[in-house]
Order: structure tokens, then sequence, then C-alpha cells
């Protein structure tokens, strides 16, 4: 990159400093959970239009994507911005409602996003790229009330509960041949890893019988306790899981019982199961649905467990992470510094990846902890103006000199999957659902996991 360019993509994004913070500080005041997300993407829509831009709204859900022709050929570039928040009521400045907080940092990525449409709109920016850049405004990063979105699912208005992987089953996302987004992390760095790990969303019902649990409690099959019984057996096969695999499971109680002197009928609970890698997840799942099972046979009860695809693990592109560090080190002036190991978070990111290179790097200005009631953004310039620098930058290092380094990165790229359709295929295997235990009556008991 000349100075010349240089100083173009800095000036570029500076002179949006006030639309880029005015975005921030609205998406901070209004946060919205995935699916959910109608004020945020609204204003993110008004901001795109009044800047000039043609958009294609998502049909029937939150979010949308603009295309940028530059009119010579080349490979088309997706950035993205997530619109949804999480659930944290113990933030301080959560909705005192739902409870949502953007203490994931979303709304800085979003803030990000507008600042880098704002500049590709100033004169010369595009000039010296080829090929077209996609910007999306994607939903539903966070995997979050399954109940929710299984419901949208059952009403045919979602296939998919991220929102990165229900864009690509729609075919928002065809023609792209690369991809990346920037999220925001705590402390001072620009920073990247191998990846992060994928995951499996569960919901497990317990289902016992309800009797007086003071009169007649022998009447009743305890659906808590068989619950909490499942919840120990989840603990006591943690030890069998091994480190190369990053296994996390984490379950929650949703729905404990209706009243204190009923014996608890229905019980439910919500459940990741993490890990490295599609062969890790599945047999550590099994392993869990075994626990949650036996649970439930020693009291008695019956289990549901519906077992959803979640998001596939990321693995990020070599070429892209390369592109990473040499345009924000030559944008910024600062270093930047690549953790060779995965994460043990997920994202939807990953259902990109298998079938297109991706790249999905941090860059600093928040402090706290990350989903915790301590989160904030504290360094505003790092988390949006310095990441809409840093993202323009990379655009022009994968789409100037005739689009050559991301031709390269196309070119030597090898899918895990050889196109869409093949990924879903695979990962709507993982559907499973209905209760598990067929009681018989010669005292046996079938178990399907």
């Amino acid at each position: 990159m000349t100075e010349q360019s240089k100083q173009l993509i800095i000036s570029a994004v500076e002179k949006h400093r006030e639309l880029i913070f005015d975005t921030l500080d609205y998406i901070w005041k209004n946060p919205e959970t995935g699916y959910k997300e109608f004020k945020t993407s609204k204003y993110m829509e008004d901001v795109f239009e009044n800047l000039g831009y043609e958009i294609t709204r998502a049909e029937g859900i939150t979010g949308f994507y603009t295309v940028i022709d530059t009119g010579r050929p080349g490979p088309e570039v997706l950035v993205m911005g997530e619109l949804d928040s999480i659930i944290c009521p113990a933030h301080p400045e959560s909705d005192p409602v739902t409870g949502a907080v953007h203490s994931c940092g979303h709304h800085a990525q979003c803030a990000a996003l507008v600042g880098i449409a704002a500049a590709l709109k100033e004169p010369g920016v595009l000039d010296e790229l080829c090929g077209r850049i996609r910007l999306c405004a994607v939903p539903a990063e966070e995997l979050l009330e399954i109940e929710y979105r299984r419901e949208l699912k059952k009403q045919g208005k979602i296939k998919y509960f991220g929102g990165k992987g229900e864009y690509l089953w729609r075919g928002y996302f065809d023609g792209v041949d690369l991809a990346f987004m920037v999220h925001t992390t705590v402390g001072d760095d620009f920073v990247s890893r191998l990846g992060s790990v994928g995951c499996i969303a569960k919901s497990v019902i317990y289902k016992g019988v309800a009797a007086h649990a003071g009169g007649s409690p022998w009447n009743g099959k305890n659906a808590l306790y068989a619950a909490t019984c499942g919840l120990n057996a989840v603990n006591a096969i943690r030890e069998t899981f091994k480190e190369p695999d990053i296994i996390r499971v984490h379950p929650i109680i949703t729905h404990g019982g209706d009243m204190v002197n009923a014996i608890p009928e229905t019980v439910k609970l919500e459940s990741y199961i993490r890990g490295s890698s599609f062969d890790a997840i599945l047999a550590a799942n099994k392993k869990v649905n075994q626990a949650l099972c036996g649970a439930a046979l020693s009291i008695g009860t019956n289990i549901e467990i519906i077992d959803i695809p979640g998001y596939a693990p990321l693995i990020n592109d070599d070429g892209m992470l390369a592109v990473v560090k040499e345009a924000t080190e030559e944008i910024m002036d600062v270093q930047f510094f690549h953790n060779p190991a995965m994460g043990s978070g997920s994202t939807d990111m990953g259902d990109l990846c298998g079938v297109m290179p991706v790249v999905h790097p941090y860059a600093p200005g928040a402090t706290g902890k990350s989903h915790g009631s301590d989160y904030y953004i504290v360094d505003r310039e790092a988390a949006t103006v310095s990441s809409a620098k840093m993202q323009v930058s990379m655009l022009h290092a994968l789409l100037a000199n005739n689009a050559e380094r991301a031709k390269k990165i196309v070119a030597e790229f090898k899918p895990q999957f050889a196109t869409k359709e093949e990924y879903f295929a695979y990962i709507d295997k993982i559907n499973g659902e209905g209760d598990r235990i067929a009681y018989r009556e010669d005292s046996v008991a079938e178990i399907r996991l």
C-alpha cells in the first residue's frame, strides 16, 4: 500500500467518526437478542440508505446486505457486523425488561461496519480495487433462547438457529468468495487465533408425574430430581473428555417446576456441547445423552432430548490471517499478535469456513468479562474507528493489484465441503428429537441415545 492510499483510507474513515460513535451509542442503548433485533436492524438500514446504498433486506427476519461493484472483474469479499446482544440481567445497563445488553461487543462491530460503508463512499477509496464487496448486518450470532428459535423454525421463519448459517442457506452469500469479520476484545492489542470450537445446541425435557408433595409424594415421579441426577451424571463424565478436543458442556435449568407443593412434572434444560471438531462434538454428545438418559431411568421418568446443529468449528484461513496481520500493521502502525491456540467459544463464522476462506480477528477496546456484568467499551476509537480502518485496509490488501491476493487465497483454499448444500446435508443429520426411553410392561426399558 502506498502512503497516499494509506492516508486516503485513514481520512475516509475518520471523516465519519461522529456517525460511527452515534451508531455505537444507539445500539448499546437498544440491545436486542437474536432474530429480535428490529430496532437495531432498522437503525442500520436507515444509515446505509442515507449513505446512498441500495440494500436487500432479509425476508421475514432481521438483517440486510448490500453489494458494492467496483466495475472491474474480481472476487467478492463479504464483510459483516453482528446485530444481536446477549442476556445478562446483572449488568448495570441491561434492558430492565429483557435483560439484554451488548456485553458481547456486537454494537462496536455494527459501528465499525457503518464506518466501512461510509468510507467506501468517499472519492478515490475504491479506485484501486477490483471485484465486489458485500457488506452485511447479520442477526443472531449468539446461540440463545433455544425454545424461541425452535418456535421460529416450526413456523417456517428460519431453518438454522445462527444468522450466518441461515443467510448462507437462503442464498444471501451466493457469489461470495472470501469473508471476514472483526470482533471486539478485551485488552489493547489487535489479535487473532487459530480458530474457535463448534457446538451442538440441546434442549432437554425431563418428564415425570405430578403428585401432592406433602400428602402423597410416592404417587409422583420427580422430574427435578431426575434432572439434577442428570446434571451430576454429566459432571461425572467430564474426566473422559480429551484435552485436545476442547469439550465444553454447560447446561442450565430453564424450568424447574410449577409450584412448591407439587412434585415437579416437567423440568427443562438447555446446553451446548462444544468441541474442536465435528467428530469430537458428536462423540461427547453421545456420552452426555447416555448420562442424561441414565438419570431419567434411575428415577423412572422419561426424557426428551432435542439435538440441534449449532455452529461448525471455525478454522481461520492461513492466507487470510497473513492479510490481517499485514493490513493491520500497515494501517495502524501497531504490532498484530497471533495466538496459535483454538478458542473455546463458538461462532457461526464456523458455518462459512467449511465452504470459503474466512478470518475472524479481534480489535481491542473492551474491558471486563465477555458476556459478563462488567463488560464495557472503554476505548471507543480502537473498537470502532480503528477497527473500520483495519477492515478497509484488509479490503485494499485483498482487492488491489488486480485482486491478486484474494485470487491466490481462493485458489489455494481446500474446502471441507464442496458446496453449501453438502455442508447443510451433513449438519442436518445432527438433528434429533423425541422421547429417549420406552418403558415396556415386562420391566424392560429401551433407550435411544
